[in-house]
C-alpha cells in the first residue's frame, strides 16, 4: 500500500483539471461555480486528501502557526502557559508547534532552528537556564519571525516581555516568613542572568535589609534552579552549627528538594524549617506538609504573550514599533509549610 500523502496533483490528475483549479474549488474562491466545488471536495474526501498548510504558507509567503519553546513541558507551570497559548491560537486560527529546550542552551539553538524552517510566523520562548548568548535569538529578525519572551525572560534582548511582578512578590514572600518568626532565611535562586531570578534575588534582599537581619552570604545561592541541586545545597546549609531556619525558593521543585532533605534528617516542617516556593506546582497542596507557594497565573501569562503577536506583532509594518513588558500580578498561597506554630 503507497503511504504517498494525496495531494492537489492527484486529484486534478483524478478530474482532468489542472491543480490551480482545484486549489481555487477547494478554497471556495468564487470564480469557481458551487457544482464544481462540490465534486471537488467529494473526490478529495474520497482520495482521503488533507491541506498541507505549510506548503501553503510557503506559497503564500505568510504562515498560521506560533512555535512555542520552554524548558520543560512536563512542569505544571510550562504546561499551564502552554495551555493558555493554545487557547489564543485556537481562537485566531492559529497551529501551534511546541519544543523543548531542557535547559540545554544547544537544544535551544536547534529548537529554534526547526521552528524557522517550519516557517512559523511568532516564536514565545521562555529560555533555558544555559542560554546567555542571544545571537540565535536576534537571528528572528532576518527570517521576519517575531519574537515574545515569557516568565525566563534576558534583559538585553529586545522583545515584547511577558512576567510576573516578581520584585514585589518575592519581598512580601519575605516579609511574611519574617513575620512567622523566621530569622536565618537561606534563599535560593535561578541563573542570575535572567530577569525574573534576578528580581526575586532582589525582592528577597530588599525585605532582609528593612529588617535589619544579617544573613550570612553563603545562605544565598544563585543558580541552584534543579531538585537535584537544591537537595545538596540544603543538606550542606542545614548541617551548619547554625543552619537556617527557613527557605525561600524560586521554584516549587527547589522547595520539595529542601523538604525531601529536611525530612530525611529528621527536621521538623514548618516547626523548625519554612520553606516557600514559586510556580504553584500541582504537588505543592497535595504533599505533606503542603508547600507555600506562589500562584504566577501561568494560564494567563501564556494567553497575553500569545495576544501580544495578535494584537501587535501580526500587523507587519503597522505594528507597534517600541516593546513593551507587561506584568502578571501573582497571588500568595499560604500552606502548611512556611505556618510556624505559634
Amino acid at each position: 500500500m503507497s503511504r504517498k500523502r494525496v495531494t492537489i496533483y492527484d486529484i486534478a490528475k483524478e478530474m482532468g483539471k489542472s491543480p490551480s483549479y482545484i486549489s481555487r474549488a477547494l478554497n471556495d474562491h468564487p470564480s469557481v461555480s458551487l457544482k464544481v466545488k462540490e465534486s471537488v471536495k467529494k473526490k478529495a474526501l474520497e482520495l482521503n486528501y488533507k491541506h498541507n498548510s505549510q506548503a501553503a504558507n510557503l506559497r503564500q509567503g505568510s504562515s498560521k502557526t506560533i512555535g512555542v519553546i520552554v524548558p520543560h513541558i512536563n512542569q505544571s507551570f510550562f504546561s499551564d502557559a502552554i495551555a493558555g497559548i493554545e487557547e489564543v491560537c485556537f481562537e485566531n486560527n492559529h497551529t501551534l508547534i511546541i519544543c523543548q529546550s531542557h535547559e540545554s542552551y544547544v537544544h535551544e539553538c536547534k529548537a529554534i532552528d526547526t521552528l524557522v524552517r517550519q516557517n512559523v510566523a511568532c516564536i514565545l520562548i521562555s529560555v533555558s537556564a544555559e542560554t546567555q548568548n542571544v545571537s540565535h535569538l536576534e537571528n528572528l529578525k532576518s527570517h521576519h519571525i517575531e519574537l515574545v519572551q515569557f516568565d525566563r525572560c534576558l534583559e538585553q534582548l529586545d522583545s515584547h516581555k511577558v512576567l510576573n511582578d516578581n520584585e514585589e512578590v518575592s519581598y512580601q514572600v519575605t516579609k511574611i516568613l519574617i513575620g512567622q518568626g523566621y530569622s536565618k532565611i537561606a534563599f535560593l535562586g535561578g541563573p542570575s542572568h535572567i530577569l525574573n531570578f534576578k528580581r526575586r534575588k532582589e525582592g528577597f534582599l530588599k525585605a532582609i535589609e528593612e529588617n535589619e537581619l544579617v544573613i550570612p552570604y553563603n545562605f544565598i545561592v544563585d543558580d541552584a534552579l534543579s531538585e537535584d541541586k537544591a537537595s545538596v545545597i540544603a543538606r550542606k546549609l542545614l548541617s551548619f552549627k547554625e543552619p537556617p531556619d527557613a527557605f525561600l525558593t524560586v521554584s516549587d521543585h527547589q522547595s520539595l528538594g529542601v523538604l525531601q532533605v529536611a525530612t530525611s534528617m529528621g527536621i521538623q516542617v514548618p516547626g523548625q524549617l519554612g520553606i516557600f516556593g514559586f510556580a504553584n506546582e500541582a504537588f505543592a497542596s497535595v504533599i505533606t506538609p503542603s508547600l507555600s507557594s506562589v500562584d504566577q497565573k501561568s494560564k494567563e501569562i501564556g494567553k497575553r504573550a500569545a495576544s501580544l503577536y495578535f494584537e501587535y506583532l501580526s500587523g507587519g509594518a503597522n505594528r507597534e514599533v517600541s516593546f513593551s513588558e507587561e506584568i502578571i500580578k501573582s497571588d500568595l498561597l499560604l500552606r502548611e509549610s512556611s505556618s510556624k506554630p505559634k
